[in-house]
C-alpha cells in the first residue's frame, strides 16, 4: 500500500504526527511518504495508486496553516475531478476555540469531497487542550484507518 501524508503545519506538530505514523505504520503500508504542503497544488493528487492522508493543524480563526494555503487554494482555483482519490483526514485543533475547532482539516475535507474524492472513515480530530499526545493517538487511529482503507479498496484488475 502506498500512503502519501500531506502535512499542513505552523508549529511542526502535524509534521511530528506524520513522522510518527510513518515509523509506526511501516508494517501496514510499505511505501509511506511524508510531504509538507509547501508550494504544492492540486497535482499532488495525480497518483491514482496512492492513498492520501491530510494531516493538518488549524491556524488563526479556523484557517489552514500558511504552508497549506497554496494547495488549499488550488483546489478552488484549478479544480478537477478527483474521483480516483481515496483519503483520510487528521485535523489538529484546540477545543478552547470551539467555533473553529479543527477547521484546518475539516476545510480540506469539504473541498476534497466537493471535487469527488472519497473519504475513508471519519475525520479524526485531536484536541490540544486535552493534554494527550497527538502522535500516540494518531498512530493508533491510523492503524485502524489503514485497515479500513485496505478492506474497502477497489479490486485491482489486470488488463
Amino acid at each position: 500500500m502506498k500512503l502519501k501524508i500531506l502535512v499542513g503545519t505552523m508549529t511542526s506538530t502535524a509534521d511530528y504526527v506524520a513522522q510518527a505514523i510513518q515509523m509506526d505504520c511501516a508494517d501496514i503500508a510499505d511505501d509511506i511518504e511524508v510531504l509538507l504542503m509547501d508550494g504544492r497544488d492540486i497535482s499532488v493528487f495525480d497518483d491514482p495508486q496512492a492513498l492520501y492522508l491530510i494531516c493538518t493543524s488549524t491556524y488563526g480563526s479556523g484557517d489552514v496553516p500558511d504552508n497549506a494555503r497554496a494547495l488549499y487554494d488550488s483546489l478552488d482555483a484549478t479544480p478537477k475531478f478527483l474521483g480516483h482519490v481515496r483519503y483520510g483526514v487528521i485535523a489538529l485543533g484546540d477545543r478552547t476555540y470551539l467555533s473553529t475547532f479543527a477547521f484546518g482539516g475539516k476545510k480540506f475535507d469539504e473541498r476534497l469531497q466537493g471535487l469527488g474524492a472519497q473519504r475513508i472513515g471519519d475525520v479524526w480530530c485531536h484536541d490540544a487542550s486535552a493534554g494527550t499526545m497527538p502522535e500516540e493517538l494518531a498512530t493508533a487511529w491510523c492503524r485502524e484507518w489503514l485497515a479500513l482503507a485496505a478492506a474497502t479498496a477497489p479490486a485491482q484488475t489486470t488488463a
